[in-house]
């Protein structure tokens, strides 16, 4: 089954029009470096701007969390991934969208509704318990669990919020247990928001213009689920990657996920047009790049980016939809591993002198990022 095939056009079918997933780069004047979510693109609209498809639309949105670095490596963080997205602006509500996600998960995709669990915003001192959620669910003959601050959403500090409803799959084994807040077997896969207000600079709400539905569904992580795997690198979005690293670098189970889910981003994120660099996303590119490496070259340093083969480059490349680039990406990538192998060499010379002998202070630290431009992270990897 093609799951986002099926996903796009269960909602055609009820009136949503397909939009084009956006590139990892958000539109001019906006001050974040990546796109975070489906609906990131999409803002102007929900704060009330016309989108010129209609008030329905669905699609597929790739996107990139930096917040989740420190947990890739475990069975279902990624640093790129994508989103199924639908969206209404100011047209239908939340007892809809409820009842559509547990269509499309039960009837479509074919999930035992036994396997499900669903939270609620349970409300707190400034808006009310969302109870259209709690009684569509409720007429579903769900389990329910009412939270406050995991059933609230919004994109930062300031803009549309609302509350939202998040559907869980049991994926351990035998009978369902717990609850999703209890029991970190029970996996969210799609969350519903209500996007219903606009947080203002001084943590007021204001309501929005339109009520509107904004709803993810990580296409990673629903295909685990489907598939019975244990994590997305077991799934077939992953096979090549993981018939090709380990017969590359023997590499431990965490290590070997980060330098996949790395270099895969790397790929992705230089698909987009951006180059290595020492400020914004260059340099998240950067990171990833050199993590793989300071993890690679642990082991043995002969290791190499320009062992992985061009294919690849091409089946990541081609499922995001960028395959013309292959020759250029890779390129980039190998250009990245040459400064970063040139700045080991420099670091080492720079660290054998007399002064470095010694533990290293702040202005120590201040000094060889100044001066030889070392970061503090390599310096203490070369230590």
């Amino acid at each position: 089954m093609n799951l986002t095939k099926t996903f796009v056009d269960f909602f055609t079918e009820r009136g949503h029009v397909p939009t084009t997933g956006s590139s990892l780069i958000p539109r001019p004047g906006d001050p974040v470096l990546f796109t975070t979510s489906g609906m990131h693109p999409l803002t102007p609209y929900l704060e009330g701007e016309p989108h010129p498809l209609g008030r329905r639309v669905v699609g597929v949105q790739r996107c990139l969390r930096t917040t989740d670095l420190d947990e890739v490596g475990d069975p279902t963080h990624l640093t790129v991934f994508e989103m199924l997205g639908s969206w209404s602006f100011g047209d239908y509500g939340s007892e809809q969208t409820l009842r559509w996600g547990y269509e499309l998960l039960t009837e479509r995709f074919g999930i035992d509704p036994g396997r499900l669990y669903v939270t609620v915003f349970g409300g707190d001192d400034q808006v009310e318990l969302d109870q259209e959620s709690l009684r569509t669910w409720q007429s579903l003959g769900l389990p329910i669990e009412l939270t406050t601050d995991e059933n609230w959403w919004s994109n930062g500090p300031t803009g549309p919020c609302g509350p939202d409803s998040e559907i869980f799959v049991w994926t351990g084994q035998g009978s369902p247990e717990g609850t999703p807040t209890t029991d970190d077997r029970w996996v969210e896969v799609w969350n519903h928001v209500m996007m219903r207000y606009r947080r203002l600079g001084d943590g007021s709400l204001e309501p929005l213009e339109q009520r509107n539905i904004d709803t993810g569904l990580g296409l990673e992580r629903l295909t685990m689920l489907l598939e019975g795997k244990q994590s997305v690198y077991e799934t077939s979005l992953f096979e090549p990657w993981m018939r090709t690293v380990p017969r590359l670098w023997k590499l431990d189970e965490t290590s070997e996920r980060i330098v996949i889910d790395h270099l895969r981003s790397s790929i992705v994120i230089v698909g987009d047009g951006v180059h290595p660099s020492n400020t914004g996303r260059g340099y998240v590119l950067r990171r990833l790049i050199r993590r793989v490496l300071t993890i690679l070259w642990r082991e043995d340093e002969s290791r190499s980016l320009s062992d992985l083969p061009i294919e690849l480059f091409q089946q990541t490349l081609n499922h995001f939809h960028q395959g013309e680039l292959v020759t250029l990406v890779r390129r980039i990538m190998i250009d990245e591993e040459i400064r970063f192998t040139n700045l080991l060499e420099r670091g080492r010379k720079v660290l054998s002198h007399d002064r470095f002998r010694k533990p290293l202070d702040d202005s120590d630290f201040e000094y060889l990022h100044e001066t030889h431009g070392l970061p503090r992270e390599l310096v203490d990897s070369l230590l």
